[in-house]
């Protein structure tokens, strides 16, 4: 067992100091967090936590769209539209979150606010993905141990490697993934420990205006992993007809404002930059998914949903679900 790797079980365990753990934080903080660094704590994580009893068939075709969060953009819950979307679309989505930390709106507080029910046991869970091809996953319901390294990593002034492994951590152990980071320089890194943890697809995205989402207001730069391969590029929303709206076109509010935002996307109220940014993340999960010949395709498919009001009677569809339990 590597160095690291028996850190974390210790940390995990709850069997070193809060003096050990803060400075074995602090430390792996100043040299850098490796991909390996962040494949290996994801990984005992996973280990650590209460999993979903998936059937191997549905974990196959499982998806999350996450981010890190930390971006302070103040935008709407893209990535929680964007998962609503695609399990209209047919995909089986494991929303992995939480509450809020640094918005107004976690994708917890969002999806409470659409009138969902959040509090289901692991079975329910997967009886939601196999009527519905939706759950969510509350974190701090399936990661234990994190009530024992919360207060030491609060105590931290900084960041530590625990602002990176939420996505990485699906307790429903999803094969495919659209990830959001608050930084560009961890897109690789992220890629790379992805590729570790024996995902089928993924992109890692972060936008060249700091959001943890493809953005509207410039270009955004992924990492694609497939095939054991990460292969690199920028999505530009120019070269797909889109036009480019400033960061205060996709500003969301309290919970409720932003339910309020979804279904209005969703019923065709709003066109604007916020149905743009939907669009545009909704048609790169999809091509993660494995769904869609190209993006032309994504986006025809996600209009016509959205057009059709599929999206709007899937949701309240999931939402009735959820409450029948």
């Amino acid at each position: 067992m590597n160095k690291t790797k028996e850190q974390f079980e210790k940390l995990f365990n709850n069997e070193l100091t809060t003096e050990e753990a803060r400075n074995f934080l602090i430390e792996l903080y100043e040299k850098g967090e490796t991909a390996e660094d962040i494949a290996v704590a994801a990984s005992v994580m996973r280990e650590h936590s209460i999993k979903l009893p998936m059937p191997k068939s549905l974990q196959d075709r499982a998806i999350d769209v996450v981010g890190t969060g930390g971006d302070k953009s103040g935008s709407f819950n893209v990535s929680s539209t964007v998962a609503l979307l695609l399990a209209s679309l047919g995909c089986v989505v494991a929303k992995h979150g939480n509450r809020s930390v640094t918005s107004n709106s976690g994708s917890a507080d969002v999806l409470e606010a659409l009138g969902m029910n959040l509090n289901l046991t692991p079975i329910q869970q997967v009886k939601m993905l196999q009527e519905t091809g939706f759950c969510f996953i509350f974190a701090m319901n399936h990661h234990p141990a994190m009530k024992h390294i919360m207060p030491i990593r609060q105590s931290i002034e900084h960041r530590t490697i625990f602002n990176l492994l939420g996505p990485l951590t699906n307790p429903a152990g999803a094969k495919k993934y659209l990830v959001g980071v608050f930084s560009p320089d961890y897109i690789e890194r992220m890629a790379k420990a992805l590729l570790e943890l024996d995902i089928t697809r993924a992109y890692v995205v972060s936008s060249n205006d700091g959001m943890d989402e493809i953005s509207m207001a410039t270009t955004t730069p992924f990492a694609y992993v497939e095939h054991g391969m990460v292969s690199q590029g920028v999505i530009d929303p120019v070269a797909f007809g889109f036009k480019l709206a400033p960061k205060e076109a996709i500003l969301g509010g309290t919970a409720k404002e932003n339910a309020q935002i979804i279904r209005n996307i969703f019923s065709g109220v709003e066109q604007g930059a916020k149905k743009d940014i939907v669009l545009l993340n909704t048609a790169l999960a999809l091509f993660a998914d494995g769904n869609v010949r190209d993006m032309q395709e994504a986006f025809s498919m996600v209009r016509a949903c959205i057009d059709s009001g599929k999206a709007t009677k899937h949701l309240n569809h999931i939402v009735a679900v959820s409450n029948g339990f």
